[in-house]
């Protein structure tokens, strides 16, 4: 006799399944997240059996120092790419790629799928929300359409995984996870429970085909990727598409990685064929000129095992309103608060009544804890009208006490400033020796970042 049908609240954002609803799940604390979906058997039905009904093989155990091959790599022929997977993709692994709608994603992998397939590599292009008409007419805008990657558009996981199995691919890429669902499940499609079976599925072929898995993954508006945290640990890496549509380039940044580096980026140029690597990543987010009036400064900033400069602006005005405005832009609110504080209880500055705006130009975010001094001058800059010195840069962390803490990887960042033709360097007392033309002050204390560029302000 088969089962009664019964019903449970999945929440949206952690998977958690609760009894009833609630208007907060209580193990995210999330609101309105909890939606009812069918199971097939009610909660506590499932239980363990007292005597196994089928032995399978014995589980083999292995020496930790014992010599094991490392899995090859595919390289796929994109530099920005290869350097982001760790120099090419592995087989049998599973990559899971998130990013806003429009940003590139699907315009990416079709030209890494192209790429591929041009080097002898079986490719195939799954989508569950293009027809194959709009994913032709993108390849012969491309111009990838003479590449041989087979395409198909379907949802259905039991035909996807059909048809797979018959094509025996080696590089595989379905757009989106979202759009797959399981006719074993009563759930809808883009819910928690299919999107967990259906990445658990296509992910154990991956792992037996010995083919190389992408999965594309929608946004939420707070841009983290959509569904349950469990498919970002059923994966191998897990990246993210970034990037403003008001500007021309791309950033794809890892953020988990089995088989390479956690903290590298790819930088790519839109263009009308496409997105191409970047020729001069480093001074892409640099502006030709310095801002007139003072309130940029450049931050020498590490991305991985590349140095990148990137702008920060500030705008520092009298505020017309009685609660300041603070709006911040590719930096941490968190980081630009305690900055304040510290300028106002460490050197004497005042913020009350005024409104700040801090920006990274070019849509670049910072994530480091060095780009402190940067943002630092650009307030300090703002504030008292003085610009920066010409062709400086700034790296450093700022403590609670005021002092200036050391940043890793100091002499890669000296080194590709001097490259770019910047003559002055502001950051710890710890900061090694530059060469080509590049001097090296240091700051030990913000105090002293203060005389340098807003003495009269922190003698106000």
């Amino acid at each position: 006799m088969a089962k009664a049908s019964t019903s449970a609240f999945v929440c949206q954002a952690c998977g958690a399944v609760h009894a009833k609803w609630a208007g907060r799940c209580e193990a995210c604390g999330e609101w309105n997240t909890l939606v009812e979906e069918a199971s097939s058997a009610p909660p506590g039905a499932l239980k363990a059996e007292k005597t196994p009904t089928k032995r399978g093989p014995k589980t083999e155990f292995i020496a930790l120092n014992s010599d094991v091959e490392t899995p090859p790599r595919v390289l796929i022929g994109v530099e920005e790419l290869d350097r982001v997977f760790g120099g090419g993709i592995v087989p049998s692994s599973a990559t899971l790629i998130g990013g806003d709608p429009g940003i590139g994603k699907s315009t990416l992998l079709l030209q890494a799928a192209a790429r591929l397939a041009r080097n002898g590599v079986k490719t195939v292009y799954v989508s569950g929300e293009e027809a194959a008409a709009q994913i032709q007419e993108r390849a012969r805008r491309l111009k990838v359409a003479n590449s041989p990657v087979q395409l198909a558009t379907e949802t259905d996981l039991r035909k996807i995984l059909s048809a797979l199995k018959e094509a025996d691919p080696g590089f595989v890429v379905i757009d989106s996870i979202q759009t797959v669902w399981s006719d074993a499940l009563e759930a809808a499609p883009g819910s928690v429970a299919q999107v967990r079976a259906c990445a658990q599925e296509l992910v154990r072929w991956a792992k037996k085909s010995g083919a190389a898995l992408v999965l594309v993954g929608h946004v939420t508006k707070e841009g983290t990727i959509a569904g349950p945290r469990v498919v970002e640990h059923m994966v191998d890496a897990v990246f993210y598409f970034e990037g403003e549509r008001g500007h021309q380039f791309r950033i794809l940044r890892a953020v988990k990685n089995r088989f390479g580096p956690t903290d590298e980026i790819g930088i790519f140029e839109m263009h009308a064929l496409g997105l191409t690597p970047a020729k001069e990543p480093s001074a892409l987010f640099l502006s030709a000129d310095a801002e007139p009036g003072g309130g940029t400064a450049v931050f020498a900033a590490m991305e991985g095992s590349r140095p990148v400069l990137a702008e920060v602006q500030a705008l520092v005005a009298k505020s017309p309103f009685g609660t300041p405005r603070r709006s911040v832009i590719g930096f941490d609110s968190g980081r630009l608060a305690m900055i304040m504080a510290v300028l106002e209880t460490r050197c004497g500055l005042n913020f009350a009544g005024m409104d700040v705006y801090l920006s990274v130009a070019g849509g670049y975010r910072i994530h480091e804890p060095a780009g402190d001094l940067a943002a630092a001058a650009a307030l300090l800059s703002s504030l008292s009208g003085n610009p920066v010195p010409a062709r400086s840069v700034f790296f450093g962390e700022i403590a609670l006490s005021g002092a200036v803490r050391a940043a890793p990887r100091m002499d890669q960042r000296l080194k590709e400033a001097a490259r770019l033709g910047f003559r002055r360097a502001y950051g710890p007392d710890s900061s090694p020796a530059a060469d080509g033309g590049l001097t090296v002050t240091p700051i030990v204390r913000l105090i002293a970042l203060v005389d340098l560029l807003a003495p009269d302000a922190a003698n106000a």
